[in-house]
C-alpha cells in the first residue's frame, strides 16, 4: 500500500514540475512575443494586442507563445530556385538576385501574425509580383538611347532609379497592407539570359581586342615617331654642320681673292684631284 502512495507522490511531483515548467517562457532579446489562450490572443484593456518584451515572464500552463522578432528581417531571393525572373519590355527575359529588408511594427504584429497563414511566403509571392510588373513597364524618357542599348542595358545603367522605384513601389503597396516597415530592397544582380549573356561577353572580347591593337598600332606608330623626329635632327645637324663649313669655305676663297694667290690654290688643288684619280679624261673646247 506504501509503495502506491511512493509511486502516486512520485507522479504527481513529476506532473507538477512539467507543469511549473510550462508557467513560464523566455524572450530572447530583440523579440517580443504574443500569448494566444485557447486560440485566443490576450489583449490590453483598450484592446490592442498584449506583448511581452526580453526577459522571463509567467504564463498560464495552457497560453501558447508566439515569438517575433523585433528587429531588421531580410528575404533573399538568389541563386537559381529563389531568383527571380522577369521579362522586361523589350521581351528580354531577366533574372535577379535580391533582398528585401523589413522589420514588422507595433500596429502590424497582429496582421502579421493572424491574418496571413505563412506571412513570408505571402510577402515574398506579392514583392515578385510586384516586382515583375515594375520591370515590365520601366524604360527611359530617351526612345532611341534606349532602342540603342535595350531593355538590359538601360536598367543595368539606370539601376539606382530601379532600385528606388521598386522600394517605392513595395512600401506603398505592402506596408500598410501587411505591416511592415521597409527600409530598403536591393537588387544585389542582374543576369541577361544565356544568349545575351555569351552576345555581350563576345562583343567585351571583340572590344578587349580592338584595344589591344590599338594600344599596340599606337605605341608602334610613337615609336615610329620617335625615330623620325631623331633622324630629322641627326638630319638638321648634318645640314648646319654642312652650311658652316660652307660658309668657311667661302671666307678662306673670299680671302684669297683678295690676296690674289685664288688661282694659285685653285690650280694647285685642281692638281692634287688629278694625281689623285685613275682615270682622266681631257676634252678641247672650241
Amino acid at each position: 500500500m506504501s509503495s502506491i502512495w511512493i509511486g502516486f507522490a512520485a507522479g504527481l511531483l513529476l506532473f507538477l514540475g512539467l507543469l511549473s515548467q510550462r508557467c513560464w517562457f523566455r524572450v530572447e532579446q530583440g523579440h517580443q512575443a504574443v500569448i494566444t489562450r485557447f486560440g485566443r490572443a490576450l489583449r490590453q484593456p483598450n484592446g490592442r494586442l498584449q506583448t511581452w518584451g526580453p526577459g522571463l515572464h509567467v504564463k498560464s500552463p495552457f497560453d501558447q507563445v508566439l515569438r517575433q522578432s523585433s528587429m531588421d528581417c531580410s528575404i533573399e531571393l538568389s541563386g537559381e530556385r529563389a531568383g527571380t525572373t522577369a521579362m522586361a519590355k523589350d521581351g528580354t527575359v531577366l533574372r535577379f538576385d535580391s533582398y528585401l529588408r523589413y522589420k514588422v511594427t507595433d500596429d502590424g504584429l497582429e496582421r502579421w501574425l493572424f491574418e496571413l497563414t505563412r506571412p513570408i511566403e505571402h510577402t515574398t509571392g506579392v514583392f515578385t509580383c510586384l516586382l515583375r510588373n515594375e520591370i515590365a513597364r520601366f524604360s527611359d524618357d530617351h526612345s532611341d538611347a534606349e532602342a540603342t542599348e535595350g531593355s538590359y542595358g538601360l536598367i543595368v545603367r539606370e539601376r539606382r532609379r530601379l532600385n528606388d522605384r521598386i522600394a517605392e513601389f513595395a512600401k506603398q503597396e505592402m506596408s500598410e497592407r501587411y505591416g511592415l516597415e521597409f527600409h530598403a530592397v536591393d537588387l544585389v544582380d542582374i543576369l541577361p539570359p544565356d544568349e545575351l549573356a555569351k552576345a555581350l561577353d563576345a562583343v567585351m572580347h571583340a572590344r578587349a581586342e580592338a584595344e589591344t591593337a590599338f594600344a599596340r598600332g599606337e605605341a608602334v606608330a610613337a615609336r615610329r615617331l620617335l625615330s623620325a623626329e631623331h633622324g630629322v635632327e641627326v638630319a638638321r645637324q648634318h645640314a648646319e654642320a654642312a652650311e658652316i663649313e660652307i660658309r668657311e669655305l667661302g671666307e678662306f676663297l673670299k680671302q684669297l681673292e683678295r690676296t690674289g694667290t685664288l688661282d694659285a690654290y685653285v690650280s694647285h688643288r685642281r692638281a692634287e684631284i688629278i694625281s689623285q684619280s685613275k682615270t682622266l679624261f681631257l676634252g678641247s673646247v672650241s
